[in-house]
């Protein structure tokens, strides 16, 4: 068996997740929670312990509760010999994904993880926009509505989630268009997503820009697990990281490509880390024959070590 690591993106968070790993006292999770905090400038343990829900749905909160959680998990399972061939990530996730594959240091990744979601929210405070999933459709629908509907607005295809779902991005107006225009279509569904701005469309140009000066400061590695990457479906090397992670705020999330790119390099086992099972349903709707599996308690991290440890 061949494995790997997905780390989850935003958007899943709940009060209280992580809760059983967190007071385990896992030397592992409690280390990276320390360095996250440090990072971040607040206790980030406590927030995923003791946040609301709605403080969660604040970008402030809910990435560094992410993507220290992500790691965390990451980090228990490998403590306990489970050792991915690949890794990837989902947005935010990617971030997280360069401390697991070791291209960052887990000071690092957490210090890009809070810029980027400081001139990410800048951007989208300088202009609004929206995000909509469609639903039922394939990717050509997707950009034949893009194309009918943007006028002179910006309108994308910003997330190959999985086949029958793709999130468009860009100017509010635009997007309200787009949910439409789809919604007219027999058996398709339009569901507007929780966001507070244009994420990976060109109206983040500016975030990308302000992140790519940011990380001339950041050493990148290469890495000792290959990293996919969401820009292209394909391992990032040290040489482009700096390059690829700024571009990733701007450009499309390719999720499903990266999912089969991995299953056609024989991954047959996605274990998912961080929290709700996103990526792992969507794994199931792009894959259904692999194994996948969202631990997060120590009694499942320890499952998954009973089924997959030193199996690659």
């Amino acid at each position: 068996m061949s494995i790997a690591f997905l780390l989850s993106g935003q958007g899943a968070q709940k009060p209280g997740m992580g809760a059983a790993l967190i007071e385990s006292g896992a030397p592992e999770a409690a280390e990276t929670f320390a360095i996250a905090s440090e990072a971040f400038g607040f206790d980030v343990a406590d927030v995923c312990l003791h946040a609301s829900a709605d403080q969660l749905r604040d970008t402030a909160f809910a990435q560094p509760a992410m993507c220290a959680l992500s790691v965390a998990v990451a980090k228990a399972l490998e403590a306990r010999g489970v050792r991915p061939a690949f890794v990837a990530g989902f947005s935010l996730g990617q971030i997280a994904a360069l401390a697991v594959s070791g291209m960052t240091s887990e000071a690092d990744a957490f210090a890009i993880a809070a810029y980027r979601a400081k001139v990410m929210a800048e951007a989208a405070a300088a202009r609004p926009g929206s995000m909509c999933a469609l639903l039922g459709g394939d990717m050509n629908e997707a950009r034949d509505v893009c194309l009918q509907v943007a006028g002179d607005d910006v309108l994308v295809r910003a997330n190959y989630n999985a086949p029958g779902q793709i999130v468009v991005s860009g100017d509010a107006a635009a997007v309200d268009r787009a949910a439409e225009a789809w919604r007219q279509r027999p058996r398709h569904k339009a569901t507007m997503l929780a966001t507070s701005g244009a994420f990976h469309s060109p109206l983040m140009q500016p975030a990308a820009d302000a992140l790519r000066d940011f990380l001339v400061d950041i050493e990148f590695l290469e890495p000792r697990v290959p990293l996919v990457c969401n820009t292209d479906a394909r391992p990032l090397s040290a040489a482009d990281a700096r390059e690829h992670v700024a571009l990733q705020v701007a450009s499309p999330v390719l999720f499903e490509q990266s999912v089969r790119w991995l299953s056609m390099r024989g991954v047959d086992v996605f274990v998912e880390c961080g929290f709700g099972g996103v990526l792992s349903k969507l794994v199931r709707r792009i894959e259904p024959d692999a194994l996948r599996a969202a631990p997060v308690s120590p009694d499942e991290i320890a499952q998954i070590a009973t089924d997959f440890s030193n199996k690659e």
